[in-house]
Parts: structure tokens; C-alpha cells; sequence
């Protein structure tokens, strides 16, 4: 099997010479025209690589660019492309199994996705929640599930050569990084947005400093599934967050070093963040059990959910 990196460069070279043939015939056919009203000598018929508007010729998305630097972009675009393929897959909007859509329709369960592909190469989350959180609290978080999707579509024998290739071509140190910052931020996220033009397709539950973050699909949705954030995420991360204060403060009273009390205080912070999110925002909205309406849209849809989820401009409740 491939490396990630060749597959990577076997793409951009189909897409270079399917770029230059596209040219040729543009070419062509402004000779032509220009035969037919008598014109070969009056008007160009060459056409710039750079203008040849094909979505993955790299000349046209970026002509200011050296040949060195279109290269590097392609390969960070294809890499943001994969990951958003995986978090579908893990999702089960996709599957390695089949081509196209798999679940798209409002309500869609795993069961479901099993009777389209009854023994998957990769198996979707089970609950639709994917946890981002900063130091992989959870087995079943969004770091955890694209290095699983990793391994099964590149191969076990190349996994450390091609994880280093994303997160290289994603400019992070680590594939952390790219999904939550300690600040909460989501590059990932960000990405997403711009993709689907700030109607997004999966949505985050975040807390307001952004130290808890769930991602969900919204084709999978259920009025149970705000109860399955609160529940089985928020509340079992304050309970392992809880213990994790309990450590420092044992150990900052022992008199170890000042980084256990630093680290005491920033943990008391989190908590007390997570807990006015669990009691003031998503406990009353597990409570409402709220029914959504593909066919209303996002814009419709998404304000349902405010403040639980991370705002969006232009998805404020009243806009128009």
C-alpha cells in the first residue's frame, strides 16, 4: 500500500495533467473559432494555465504562487479534504466500503448505516458525539477516531509515516492541535465552516471558554441527543476533571512544586465553567427534547440550540 505522501503527489500529478489537457483543448477551441471569422491573426488564442478554472488546478487557485508553493498548498488542501472525509466516515455520512452518501437523511441511526454496509471496514460512532477535548480524556474522541481511520484506509505498516505527513502538511505539531487548542479553538472547525458557507453540517457544542467541546451530525440527530452530550460527555469529563483536581491538590498541599497548585487553580477555572454550562445552558436544553426539521434548514435549525452551540455569524436567532 501507498504512503499517504505518495497517494498525496499521485493526485496532484492526475490533477496537473488533467489541468494541461483541459488547457490544450481551450486552446483549440479558441483556434477554431478564430478560423472560422477569420481572425488567427487578430486574436490570441493561448490560454494561461492560470486561467483554465478547473476547482483543483492549482494555477488557477493560487496564480501568485510560485510552482514550489502551489504544490504545498494542494497538499494542505487535500489534507483538510481527507480529514473532513474521515469525520464523516466516523460519522457514518461516509464509509470506505461504498462511494457516495451513506447516512443523509434526517434521524439516520447506525443500524441503518448497517444494513447499507453490513460489515464495515471502519465502524461509525455509535452515540454521534465526538468529544474534542485538549488532552484526550475520552477512548472514542475525534484525535482517537482519525487515527483509527487512518490505520484502515493507509495501512498499519505506514501509520506513523502518514500521521506525521497530516499534521506536516496541516502546519501543527501534533493532530491535536489541528482539531482544539488549549484555548478551545478549532481550526477543524473553522475549516468546516467554510466549506459548507457557515451552514455546517456538524455542529459544536461548546462551553463559553471553549474547555468542553462535543461535535454531533446533524442528519443523525434525535431530540435524545443533547441528553447524550450532557450525560455521557459534559458530566463524565467534570467527574474525570474532578479527580484530576483532587490529584493536584493532594500534591500542591504536599508542597511538591508551584506548577501542581498552578495547575489546581486552572482546574477549579474549568470546572466552574463546565458546571454553569451543565446548569444554566444544557440541562434545560436536554430538557426541551427539541425537535428540528431538515427540510427548515440550518439557518432555521441551528438557533434552536444557542447558547449550547459555538456562534455562527449570520445563524443569530431573528436574522434575516
Amino acid at each position: 500500500m501507498k504512503t499517504l505522501e505518495q497517494t498525496v503527489a499521485q493526485h496532484r500529478e492526475q490533477w496537473a495533467v488533467r489541468s494541461r489537457a483541459q488547457q490544450q483543448l481551450e486552446i483549440e477551441n479558441n483556434e477554431a473559432v478564430a478560423r472560422l471569422y477569420g481572425l488567427e491573426d487578430e486574436v490570441p488564442s493561448h490560454v494561461p494555465l492560470e486561467r483554465v478554472s478547473l476547482t483543483n488546478n492549482s494555477a488557477f487557485r493560487w496564480p501568485n504562487k510560485t510552482p514550489e508553493e502551489r504544490d504545498a498548498l494542494f497538499t494542505e488542501s487535500a489534507i483538510v479534504d481527507l480529514v473532513s472525509y474521515a469525520i464523516g466516515c466516523i460519522f457514518g455520512r461516509y464509509s470506505l466500503d461504498e462511494p457516495g452518501l451513506i447516512l443523509a437523511d434526517q434521524g439516520g441511526t447506525l443500524q441503518d448505516y448497517l444494513a447499507r454496509i453490513p460489515s464495515p471496514a471502519f465502524m461509525p460512532d455509535a452515540d454521534n458525539v465526538i468529544p474534542f477535548v485538549d488532552d484526550g480524556w475520552f477512548e472514542d474522541d475525534v484525535v482517537e477516531g482519525f487515527r483509527k481511520f487512518l490505520k484502515v484506509a493507509f495501512g498499519v505498516e505506514h501509520f506513523e509515516e502518514n500521521l506525521r505527513f497530516v499534521e506536516e502538511s496541516l502546519g501543527v505539531k501534533t493532530l491535536r492541535d489541528y482539531f482544539i487548542t488549549k484555548s478551545g479553538k478549532s481550526k477543524f472547525y473553522d475549516d468546516h465552516r467554510k466549506r459548507y458557507k457557515n451552514r455546517p453540517i456538524y455542529w459544536m457544542f461548546s462551553s463559553p471558554k471553549g474547555s468542553f467541546n462535543a461535535l454531533i451530525y446533524l442528519h443523525r440527530y434525535t431530540p435524545s441527543t443533547v441528553s447524550t452530550v450532557l450525560n455521557e460527555y459534559l458530566r463524565e469529563y467534570e467527574n474525570k476533571l474532578q479527580k484530576a483536581l483532587e490529584r493536584a491538590e493532594v500534591a500542591a498541599a504536599g508542597g511538591s512544586s508551584a506548577k501542581d497548585q498552578k495547575e489546581a487553580d486552572r482546574l477549579r477555572k474549568v470546572l466552574a465553567e463546565l458546571r454553569d454550562y451543565e446548569h444554566d445552558v444544557l440541562y434545560p436544553l436536554a430538557t426541551q427534547q427539541v425537535q428540528i426539521d431538515l427540510d427548515d434548514g440550518v439557518k432555521v435549525n441551528y438557533p434552536k440550540f444557542y447558547p449550547a452551540v459555538q456562534k455562527i455569524a449570520g445563524l443569530d436567532a431573528g436574522d434575516e
